[in-house]
């Protein structure tokens, strides 16, 4: 008998084919997660007074990259557990095991390069990207219900998931835990939070740009992000990669937070332009733009 409240559902991983290839959820939420990130970056450079064609312009290079770093970082994380036997499968479709950690640096190996190339603040635009990466990671996870993963201990919790028995670390086997047990959805907690960390950018850009320096909202998405996963990753059993027994996703969180603490008291200890004072110039840079004949556009910086 299911336990009360159990979410009995065990959705299938893929939504369609077209023909010989099937179109999985996973990559439908990365593609959703892809277009409305791009929308929320566009509006947030928009409102900084930056050239919005930047996103679009930058998006393909920039995400092409991530996916190749979420999916060298996933063989890393599985190696032993899914590839080692069968080395093959980790260069054949189907490519659903991306790592968020090494997607993360590999798109922001993209944004560097790509504000270097076009000569932009890259601190100001990793602020703009902030609130966009997050929302993108709370649709993205819901990619881990299709394939039922990123899930916790057992719970009779309303809102348990079940989990088939093919999908279980061995752990929580259904010699252990028979079918119908629900587990803790671990993914859904990160989805919830990333969706709140948004939010709380979004609110921080505008309630307190005269106190942020640019650079700010990239510190805080390491602390937000690397306190959700390092206290998520504490319910999670069957990780591959460790470092002396600890798992390396929470010593990356760790670090993370470690470094975006660093990171704002280095920028805040002496003097300098907030986010606003910086936005003002912005304007004042387009209306003399403006009034003088042609100029470089917003967000667009003349080489020396």
């Amino acid at each position: 008998m299911l336990p009360l409240g159990l979410i009995d559902i065990l959705p299938p991983s893929t939504a369609f084919h077209l023909g010989p290839v099937s179109i999985d959820f996973y990559g439908i939420g990365y593609a959703l997660a892809l277009v409305l990130g791009v929308w929320i970056a566009s509006r947030q450079a928009h409102l900084r007074r930056e050239n919005p064609d930047h996103i679009g312009n930058g998006i393909i290079f920039v995400f092409v990259l991530g996916l190749i770093g979420a999916r060298v970082y996933h063989l890393a994380d599985q190696w032993n557990t899914l590839y080692a036997a069968d080395p093959i499968r980790a260069i054949l479709p189907p490519y659903t095991g991306l790592g968020i950690y090494g997607g993360i640096v590999g798109g922001l190996v993209g944004v560097i390069v790509y504000t270097r190339r076009h000569h932009l603040p890259f601190q100001r635009w990793a602020d703009i990207a902030v609130p966009a990466v997050l929302v993108g990671q709370a649709i993205a996870r819901w990619g881990n219900f299709f394939n039922q993963e990123l899930y916790g201990p057992p719970t009779n919790l309303p809102w348990g998931i079940a989990i088939e028995c093919s999908k279980r670390v061995v752990e929580y086997s259904c010699s252990i835990y028979p079918p119908g047990t629900g587990f803790q959805p671990l993914f859904f907690y990160e989805s919830s939070l990333d969706l709140i960390g948004a939010l709380a950018a979004l609110w921080l850009s505008r309630r307190l740009a005269g106190r942020l320096r640019d650079g700010d909202l990239f510190s805080f998405w390491f602390i937000w992000y690397g306190a959700v996963r390092s206290v998520l990753e504490l319910f999670r059993l069957g990780y591959d990669w460790t470092f002396f027994g600890v798992p390396t996703a929470i010593l990356v969180g760790v670090a993370g937070m470690a470094f975006g603490a660093v990171t704002i008291w280095l920028r805040h200890r002496g003097g300098g332009r907030s986010t606003a004072d910086i936005d003002r110039e912005r304007v004042a840079e387009a209306a003399a733009s403006a009034g003088t004949g042609p100029g470089p556009g917003p967000g667009e910086r003349v080489p020396a």
